[in-house]
């Protein structure tokens, strides 16, 4: 029996080697910040090392696309946020289904993003009111960490709500973005407190607003939402950050990526580490997950419609 023709042979128990994670982002962003802090406690679930691989380009098309067409055998993931549905919209090109392309193995939280200037703005601009009467009449930049991303939509919200005359200028990640914001290369963007929150808390750069539904509690005495301050229910959108795998990756391997991240998630440890840097913890699970990309989708179609966010070059 043990000779006989055609015997299956045992595979080995997944993970057998290292894993890489693409994150489709210069390092330093809030992106490269969630997914070392998910690699680090998940490669000790995992019993493997995980590299983080930065690959940017097209508004984290580039890195997403290798992802999906990377072998489908659990050992590439991708670690994203929001711009995994958006920047096909805002590009309107797919070089991949954000959806069907892709298995969610989980969704770690979200963050608000704040609206911060650089030492381009008088020192006297103390808050929103005062940089919008300051601002008004003469030409301003702001900056985005994306073409099409969160950033930018709020940036073109801001400017057309408060009736600035603006130029928005977009970068290849929130990193290369803060780095001009603090040399005074533009006067405004918005920022997530995971990449910016030390530069605000120095006030190296400083808040004046909060995009979203809910102050960012460590600002949260000081810095009201946009939506407080009378601006439209326009800013009361949320994204997502958490990792997923090629579409068809073998289902033993997505159990046990799924298992793991969920532990990761969910531990005490890494809630405590997420509100520390003003990040929400809400974990999803694979179903739910899904669903709440395929709403992310629809809704960014429709404000990218809205607010002509497509990019022309």
């Amino acid at each position: 029996m043990l000779a006989a023709p055609g015997l299956a042979r045992a595979q080995p128990a997944y993970p057998d080697r290292p894993i890489r994670f693409i994150v489709p982002f210069p390092p330093g962003g809030g992106t490269d910040v969630w997914a070392r802090m998910v690699a680090e406690p998940l490669q000790a679930e995992l019993g493997q090392p995980i590299l983080i691989e930065n690959r940017g380009g097209g508004g984290g098309m580039v890195g997403t696309e290798a992802a999906a067409k990377a072998p489908a055998d659990g050992y590439t993931l991708l670690y994203n946020i929001t711009t995994h549905v958006q920047a096909p919209v805002t590009f309107r090109r797919f070089p991949y289904d954000p959806v069907a392309d892709f298995f969610p193995i989980g969704r770690l939280g979200t963050t608000a993003i704040t609206f911060c200037v650089g030492p381009s703005v008088p020192a006297a601009v103390k808050d929103l009111a005062d940089f919008v009467a300051w601002g008004r009449g003469r030409p301003l930049a702001f900056g985005n960490y994306g073409q099409g991303s969160t950033g930018h939509a709020f940036a073109v919200l801001l400017a057309e709500e408060a009736k600035l005359q603006v130029t928005q200028v977009a970068y290849r990640g929130e990193a290369p973005m803060l780095q001009d914001l603090l040399a005074g290369s533009f006067h405004g963007s918005f920022n997530s407190m995971t990449a910016s929150g030390e530069m605000i808390r120095a006030r190296r750069i400083r808040p004046l607003a909060t995009g979203g539904p809910d102050r960012v509690p460590s600002l949260a005495a000081e810095i009201p939402t946009l939506i407080e301050l009378g601006y439209s229910r326009r800013f009361d959108f949320t994204g997502f950050t958490g990792l997923f795998a090629p579409a068809r990756v073998p289902q033993a391997a997505k159990d046990r990526l799924v298992a793991a991240f969920r532990r990761v998630a969910t531990s005490e440890a890494m809630l405590a580490r997420l509100r520390a840097i003003d990040t929400t913890p809400g974990y999803e699970d694979p179903e739910t997950f899904r669903a709440s990309v395929q709403r992310t989708l629809r809704q960014w179609a429709e404000l990218a419609e809205s607010l002509d966010l497509y990019a022309t070059g």
